[in-house]
């Protein structure tokens, strides 16, 4: 399809030098690039393509950048990126070195806020209204924030907090599920235009003043009338109870009922934090047959003219999908296990589960600190809680973890997905950290598999271990290929194995980057060295037998993890250095991630960028060869 307005925008006042009546046809070339873009590079779909026209009524009313507009989340913001400059480079999203899936403020002047975690939008432009108006600046602060992040507890703190300040913030409910919309008509749209209209406004405030010069009762009378008007707009809702003008619900997709209401609220002179409600449908105006909900979320690359995805090129099953499986084998046999997600079932396997268990399994929306005490209570009363969480969303939860299930020693377990790096969703969504903050806590038992079959030994031993909390970590992507056994095993809690035994140099592996290991110890053998592989399999609590063993029989250490700085090899290195090991001619080297956010990329190439590859663990270990190895090495290369 042609795109002629949308072709002779290079700057965001090209847009604004068109009429009104254009713009709806612009909204459609706009949906149109936007689904271009994301044929060729996948990513998020469906949020994008139900916001293209509030993007564009945002952007033709408000003078952002000065103005500024937060996308919350920002996985609905291609479009947005299309409009403000990024068009020439927008096939290179997610793609290494081009555009981030999400926001983030060294790409643009018009990302005010990053984002990638939901719920921080409203938090964030409090802060920026109340930054502008203590320095005297006249600015509107907008957040576009969705009925899903309105289901995490940092929303309703940022807005009890508005709501007890006189700062000029709007925020834009995109209700894009119908969840919690009222009828969308003539009527609510005619009362929207007319409670942001400059005369609504001078009417309440003439009578405020005038109010406010009568006996008590009679000012209190009057502010009733006020505020029955308000909630006769909203509906007397959460929202209005909070503080906020509560405005709609308006059609999302209709420009006459954006920019009448959008505009009024931009000219007006009073204060006060303001909610308008816009009902949008998620997926709108996609070209393909069936539901646009759930399927289009987030898509691989697909055909634009049939829109058939373009299937991932292995066969194997995901660790997520091994996890499911085995927890529903784990439950079949305990009724007291229990699964817990945030908003999260597919995308941790539980939907599987729930299927099979629909009373056992509980989606309790963007609320991780919730989630977490909430699986706390449930191990309290003699049930087996599993708390299944993407890593970076572990992180939201992090004070619960300590202080509700730490402390007290609570059998919760933990099943971390998403595990280190991610690939195409960059460093917001990396779950790099978990094994730094798990295993500075006590009581805590941390289990890393390096593939399917040890995956479902270790769901089985948590499901076995009371003694206290536990969690499994365990990446994004498909397994190995390896073979599972129908009965999982009960392993040895903090017991590792050697996988491959050699002399010389160790290499002590967490986790999946075991395959690299040993690959990389292949590698040594051209050069005439047999490493010892050995398998950790828990980063906490330390096999300290499996390392003395490994000290004691080999003249070089090498500890390979997915992870910061901070997490198994520091701890490792701490016992080493407290036993004395490296006090004499033991050469000990660590191989973490870096210590920088790694920006998006194939998870293949992130690894490769960290050293956590097989050619970065070869050249590493390479230099731990004893120098009878290296000349031999050498001689080798040579004579290749």
């Amino acid at each position: 399809m042609r795109t002629p307005l949308l072709d002779h925008i290079t700057q965001i006042d090209d847009m604004r030098r068109l009429s009104e009546r254009d713009l709806t046809q612009l909204a459609n070339e706009l949906r149109t690039a936007t689904i271009s873009a994301v044929s060729k590079t996948g990513g998020h779909f469906g949020a994008g393509l139900g916001v293209v026209e509030l993007t564009v009524a945002l952007h033709y009313v408000f003078a952002t950048p000065e103005d500024r507009l937060i996308w919350d989340v920002g996985h609905q913001a291609y479009p947005h990126k299309i409009l403000t400059g990024r068009r020439d480079r927008i096939n290179s999203l997610r793609q290494k070195g081009g555009l981030s899936g999400f926001t983030k403020r060294i790409e643009s002047e018009f990302d005010p806020f990053g984002a990638g975690h939901s719920s921080t939008s409203i938090s964030a432009g409090l802060g920026m209204a109340v930054a502008s108006e203590m320095q005297g600046i006249f600015r509107n602060v907008v957040a576009v924030i969705g009925d899903g992040a309105m289901s995490a507890g940092m929303a309703y703190e940022a807005m009890n907090n508005a709501g007890a300040t006189n700062s000029r913030l709007i925020v834009i409910l995109n209700d894009n599920d119908m969840s919690i919309s009222q009828p969308v008509g003539a009527m609510s749209t005619y009362l929207s235009r007319l409670i942001t209209s400059r005369s609504y406004h001078s009417i309440r405030d003439l009578m405020r003043e005038v109010a406010s010069h009568f006996p008590l009762e009679i000012e209190l009378t009057a502010r009733r009338a006020k505020d029955a008007a308000r909630d006769l707009m909203g509906g007397n809702s959460v929202f209005s109870q909070l503080g906020f003008t509560h405005i709609g619900p308006i059609d999302g997709h209709d420009m006459g009922h954006l920019l009448p209401v959008l505009k009024n609220l931009r000219d007006s002179s009073s204060h006060g934090p303001v909610l308008v409600h816009v009902v949008t449908e998620k997926g709108h105006g996609h070209p393909f047959a069936g539901p646009s909900e759930e399927k289009y979320h987030a898509v691989p690359k697909f055909d634009i003219v049939t829109g058939a995805q373009q299937k991932s090129g292995g066969n194997l099953p995901s660790y997520t999908s091994v996890f499911a499986d085995s927890l529903i084998k784990a439950a079949d046999r305990d009724p007291k296990i229990v699964a817990i997600t945030a908003a999260m079932p597919s995308g941790t396997g539980l939907d599987k589960v729930k299927t099979r268990f629909p009373s056992r399994v509980f989606d309790v929306g963007i609320a991780e600190q919730h989630a977490v005490t909430f699986a706390a209570g449930l191990a309290c009363e003699g049930m087996k809680p599993f708390c299944a969480l993407y890593s970076t969303f572990l992180q939201r939860g992090y004070d619960q973890l300590v202080h509700d299930v730490a402390v007290q020693n609570l059998p919760v377990r933990f099943a971390i997905d998403r595990a280190g790096l991610v690939g195409a969703d960059g460093a917001t969504h990396a779950g790099v950290y978990d094994l730094a903050f798990l295993s500075c806590l006590p009581n805590v038992v941390i289990m890393c598999p390096s593939d399917e079959a040890e995956l479902s030994h270790m769901v089985a031993t948590a499901a076995a271990y009371d003694d206290g909390p536990s969690a499994l970590r365990y990446p994004r992507g498909e397994g190995v290929g390896c073979t599972i056994p129908d009965a999982a095993e009960i392993l040895a809690i903090g017991k590792g194995r050697i996988v491959r035994r050699g002399s010389g140099l160790a290499i002590l592996s967490l986790g999946t980057r075991l395959t690299a290991s040993i690959q990389a110890a292949d590698l040594l053998a051209v050069d005439g060295m047999n490493a010892t592989i050995a398998d950790a399999r828990f980063a906490k609590p330390l096999d300290t037998d499996l390392i003395d063993d490994l000290v004691r029989t080999h003249e070089s250490l090498l500890i390979v993890e997915e992870g910061s700085p901070g997490g198994f090899s520091a701890h490792v290195m701490t016992y080493l250095a407290n036993q004395g090991h490296l006090d004499g001619p033991l050469k000990a080297r660590a191989l973490t991630l870096p210590d920088v956010f790694i920006d998006h990329d194939s998870q293949s190439g992130q690894l490769a960028f960290a050293g956590l590859d097989a050619d970065g663990i070869y050249s590493v270990a390479r230099k731990l060869l004893p120098r009878s190895n290296e000349k031999l090495g050498r001689k080798k290369a040579k004579g290749a």
